[in-house]
């Protein structure tokens, strides 16, 4: 079984209110429903265009808090455009309140509209000293008609023991919505997607914004799509099935083959999800001194 995967560089531009992230959001989606994909992916915290107009300079703690007003908004446009147009929509990631506290969460929306949730885990120095954001604290892996999937928001796919987990779980394909302000950043959650295909033999989709905001944490966006594979003699030679220009506003499209990942665990070229020793990993680091005693 193939599924098609559609991973949108969605770019940030100042709109004046919500009617201008709704028209920029549905042309986009249009747009990649064209490609008649099974899965679109947006990026982490994409809806945070909507601190152009909201005078976020004067106190950027309150202000992403004040997105949370606009989640049921976010929510019914997203169920829609899920509904309408029939594909798992994993709507990139959105700051929301609960109980208080401010998580940033991935939004799942099944071809019926149904809405899942997976809260970010790991949280950036960002998050953690700007937004005063909350950490998840459970991992969810959905099972879909194209596969089981699991959502690793951009920092939490270079937590390697989260994705091993999800893996372990029966994950076919590992979504990764990201949010980067730089190279330095893209390339950490990009090389660490690559890793973890080889180390679990999975897909990994990831993309981020790209673009600009005259908002605190906006200013420049460096963000790439990237669809990438197990590295095997089954997949593309440099594990990569798809990846979209640096900067640029567009949708990656790539198939992968969920029955040729299958074949792959059982009789790839290495096999580390059937040849990793957990009970070598519990065992304590034994330190042992190697000092020459000349300095």
């Amino acid at each position: 079984m193939k599924a098609r995967i559609a991973a949108v560089q969605y770019m940030l531009r100042t709109i004046n209110d919500w009617d201008g992230f709704e028209n920029q959001v549905r042309l986009t989606i249009k747009a990649a429903a064209k490609e008649q994909p099974h899965f679109v992916l947006l990026p982490e915290n994409f809806t945070n265009q909507l601190l152009s107009f909201m005078g976020a300079d004067s106190d950027i703690r309150a202000a992403v808090r004040r997105l949370h007003d606009f989640t049921p908004r976010y929510i019914d446009l997203m169920a829609e455009m899920a509904r309408e147009y029939r594909f798992y929509l994993i709507a990139g990631s959105h700051l929301n309140l609960r109980d208080g506290l401010l998580y940033n969460s991935a939004f799942l929306f099944s071809p019926q509209g149904e809405m899942f949730m997976q809260d970010k885990i790991h949280r950036t120095r960002m998050e953690r000293e700007r937004w005063d954001t909350a950490g998840g604290d459970k991992l969810h892996l959905f099972q879909t008609d194209y596969g089981a999937i699991a959502i690793l928001i951009c920092y939490d796919i270079e937590f390697p023991e989260l994705a091993r987990q999800v893996c372990e779980a029966g994950a076919d394909i590992i979504f990764v919505p990201s949010f980067t302000g730089d190279r330095q950043g893209n390339l950490r959650v990009r090389y660490c997607a690559q890793a973890r295909t080889v180390e679990n033999q999975v897909y990994v989709a990831m993309t981020g914004t790209v673009g600009s905001l005259p908002v605190e944490g906006l200013g420049m966006q460096y963000g790439q799509a990237s669809i990438m594979t197990p590295s095997d003699f089954s997949f593309p030679r440099d594990g990569i099935a798809a990846e979209g220009v640096i900067n640029t506003e567009q949708i990656v499209v790539a198939d992968v083959d969920l029955d040729v990942l299958a074949r792959n665990r059982r009789n790839g070229s290495t096999i580390p999800l059937r040849d990793k020793r957990p009970e070598v990993y519990r065992n304590p680091v034994e330190i042992v001194s190697a000092l020459s005693g000349s300095h």
